[in-house]
């Protein structure tokens, strides 16, 4: 499909719109004011709490992590308290900065979910993240209902995905990252759609929201990735507060030369984004992705397999010789660390994960920390990975997914087990149940040493949010007794 609003030769002209310039910043607007929950299947609902509920789940250990401990600390020297609970502490402060600290900590371990970019395109978007901290700050200062919080939620997860999947390709390969973008304009969504503003008011909040939209790729494996969720719902609530109090922006901020899509990737799909918000909802068209593991999702696939082999034919690591793996050249490069040393560019390492997998038959948060890391038979069983890729030709012919991987394990006595893998555990044709969703909160909460009573009754509330009168009942479960 041929991309419109490319670049042209001709210099940049006022923020107006021709005759063939699709009204796209309108289009989303109108979806955010008219959607109803009636409107929503379901399916979609019911999938949707179940991200939530994943989200609340993985905030703990995200708390508690280095990028979450540092945040919190530096916010609460702002001395900028609120009613917004920071999950997993006993902080509360004004709803952007809960927002900030909370997504920050729902990404800090890269356990949140993802919708993973179409076949033959590129990466994916985690949309969770940045649209429930917003809404959730936002709704607590409030008092808002459990069913206006998951309204709010389904539409800015849905204005994310769609204007990931309509973004232009070059968005990704010249390095921005999704959630700190189409992330930033998915919360600024949801918290006008909470707030009740009319189409002009959130054509503005977008419009706020997209001069403050970045992100780069560079920084995958640091700090910086987690953070990038967490001043995406920031901004979310700050573009909308601005909006409520006159602050003007472009109304046309998507389609216009010198706006989002242009200037951050080089134009836009008309026909990924016009007609598509809802139709289906991307909960049930490619499905948004829960994880099994706390790591990047382009390597899961990779990982199941390897799982798999491993528990099947009973496999221990002083067996093995070799471990091959074999993915696209997007993968590779997005999970860019292949000589790790810390815990952050562990999770960024397809060889660090199967070596784990190999050792523990297990690969979770309890994995991910420098120590570990670095263990001596951590890296011996790195070294035995050898990572390649397969051409985009070779992907065209044998009909891969944009996930599809090879993985191989090669033993001493000359045996080998492998095989191909299209999808990983948690995604549509995979899914985690209910059941499951909740045992990872379990997880996360022993993990976090947060008291499970708490835990349980935080997941029987998200369980049925929509009959919850104020969500301020689920915030109270997440978070520690103030000193």
């Amino acid at each position: 499909m041929t991309p419109t609003g490319a670049a042209d030769s001709s210099p940049p002209s006022p923020s107006t719109t021709s005759a063939s310039t699709p009204p796209l910043t309108r289009y989303v607007a109108e979806f955010v004011v008219d959607t109803k929950a009636s409107d929503i299947p379901e399916e979609v609902q019911q999938l949707g709490k179940k991200a939530i509920l994943d989200a609340l789940g993985v905030a703990l250990p995200g708390a508690i992590s280095g990028p979450g401990q540092v945040l919190a600390g530096y916010l609460k020297d702002l001395a900028c308290p609120g009613s917004a609970t920071v999950l997993g502490t006993a902080l509360t402060l004004a709803p952007r900065f809960a927002a900030l600290a909370n997504g920050t900590a729902m990404h800090a371990d890269d356990y949140d979910d993802t919708l993973q970019a179409e076949t033959g395109r590129y990466q994916g978007v985690h949309p969770t993240a940045p649209v429930l901290s917003a809404v959730l700050a936002a709704g607590e200062a409030r008092g808002a209902s459990g069913r206006d919080v998951l309204l709010a939620y389904q539409v800015g997860v849905e204005t994310a995905c769609r204007l990931f999947d309509a973004t232009h390709v070059n968005h990704i390969l010249h390095g921005f990252h999704a959630t700190a973008t189409c992330g930033m304009l998915g919360a600024a969504a949801a918290v006008a759609r909470l707030y009740g503003m009319d189409a002009d008011g959130v054509a503005a909040t977008l419009g706020i929201a997209a001069s403050q939209a970045g992100g780069l790729q560079e920084n995958f494996g640091t700090s910086v990735k987690p953070f990038h969720a967490g001043r995406s719902a920031e901004v979310g609530i700050v573009a909308a507060d601005l909006q409520l109090r006159g602050f003007t922006a472009s109304p046309i901020i998507l389609e216009a030369k010198r706006g989002f899509f242009q200037a951050l990737g080089g134009g836009y799909e008309t026909g990924r984004l016009l007609g598509k918000l809802g139709q289906p909802w991307s909960f049930v068209d490619r499905g948004i992705w829960l994880k099994a593991f706390p790591t990047g999702s382009l390597g899961h696939p990779a990982m199941t397999k390897m799982l798999e082999l491993v528990r099947q034919h009973d496999i221990k690591p002083a067996d093995v010789a070799r471990i091959r793996v074999k993915t696209s050249q997007n993968i590779h490069h997005t999970l860019l660390h292949h000589q790790p040393k810390t815990e952050l560019q562990a999770k960024f390492s397809l060889e660090f994960c199967l070596a784990a997998l190999l050792l523990e038959r297990k690969c979770g948060l309890n994995q991910f920390h420098d120590e570990y890391v670095m263990r001596p038979d951590v890296q011996d069983a790195i070294a035995k990975v050898e990572y390649t890729t397969y051409t985009p030709e070779e992907a065209q012919r044998e009909k891969h997914t944009i996930v599809t991987s090879y993985v191989e394990i090669e033993l001493r006595d000359g045996k080998r087990h492998g095989g191909r893998v299209d999808a990983g555990k948690g995604n549509k044709a995979n899914p985690m149940s209910d059941s499951e969703v909740a045992d990872k909160v379990r997880e996360c909460a022993e993990f976090s040493h947060w008291p499970m009573d708490k835990a349980e009754r935080a997941i029987a509330l998200v369980q049925r949010l929509e009959d919850v009168a104020d969500v301020r009942e689920i915030t109270r479960e997440l978070a520690a007794p103030r000193m």
